[in-house]
């Protein structure tokens, strides 16, 4: 069950009891996100995060959008995952939720990708996805 609280959203495990619903941050995106800070010349500005957000567009319908900001807005949603701060707004955190950000630097492409269980689809580029 999804509820508004305070601006916040609450959801409710199938059980009844309350979920560990957030966005979650791996260790690889972890050292990235610090290096881009760094080289951006933010990173000892605790008023920065990383923004992450959902848009409109891209071949499968929903495209993932990162940003570092220091704005924070009346609807965000707030987490903090290994370290790192995260937020969003609340009509992204609802395709969001329990979704890993995480880093490669392979052979097969380097940069951030999601992990999102909410996606039925995703495109061959993994940059954007359908629910």
């Amino acid at each position: 069950m999804i509820a508004l609280k305070e601006n916040k959203i609450e959801l409710s495990s199938p059980t009844g009891g309350q979920g560990a619903n957030a966005i979650y941050v791996s260790d690889k995106a972890k050292q990235k996100v610090a290096e881009l800070m760094a080289n951006a010349g933010i990173s000892n500005d605790p008023s920065y995060f990383l923004r992450v957000g959902v848009v409109g567009g891209g071949c499968s319908g929903l495209s993932y959008k990162l940003d570092f900001d220091n704005e924070q807005k009346p609807m965000d949603q707030v987490f903090e995952d290994n370290g790192i701060k995260v937020v969003t707004d609340l009509k992204s955190f609802l395709y969001l939720v329990n979704t890993m950000l995480d880093f490669s630097d392979g052979l097969n492409g380097k940069g951030f990708f999601f992990n999102n269980p909410n996606a039925s689809r995703s495109c061959g580029c993994g940059e954007s996805f359908a629910v």
